[in-house]
């Protein structure tokens, strides 16, 4: 399988097998003008099997959404044909706009122009709480 040369944009590495599909959705890259390539299941000495996002154009990529799906996610800036830098996205200490919370009473549920917002409570864990409520969430991208 060939897939074209990226001369300026991003090579989203690393992807745990079958989520490439659910990040394309989250980042919004649909809405993109620029040659998007998601490969689905490459083989990976590391992982077993693994998913590759390449993104044919430099654009404001969230990190923090990288960081909280996946920590050995990798993403490799490609500038004028030649890698740029590596960056592996941490957890985010804050998500905005990512999760919901799932308490019916928070007021993040019910004032619609109010941003979901979360803070890491429980770095080791993974574990989010509402900034509004506390209530714990659930990570949209387990399983």
């Amino acid at each position: 399988m060939i897939i074209g040369e990226i001369k300026d944009g991003y090579v989203i590495d690393h992807i745990p097998a079958g989520m490439a599909l659910k990040i394309y959705e989250y980042l919004e890259l649909e809405h993109l003008d620029c040659q998007v390539a998601i490969i689905k299941n490459a083989e990976s000495g590391k992982l077993g099997r693994k998913d590759i996002l390449k993104i044919n154009e430099i654009i404001d990529l969230n990190y923090d959404l990288l960081g909280y799906i996946d920590q050995k996610i990798t993403v490799n800036i490609i500038e004028n044909g030649k890698l740029k830098a590596k960056i592996r996205p941490e957890l985010p200490e804050k998500l905005t706009g990512v999760l919901k919370c799932k308490n019916p009473r928070c007021i993040s549920s019910i004032e619609q122009d109010l941003a979901p917002e979360f803070r890491l409570s429980d770095r080791e864990k993974g574990i989010y709480r509402c900034v509004y409520c506390d209530t714990k969430s659930e990570n949209l991208f387990n399983g």
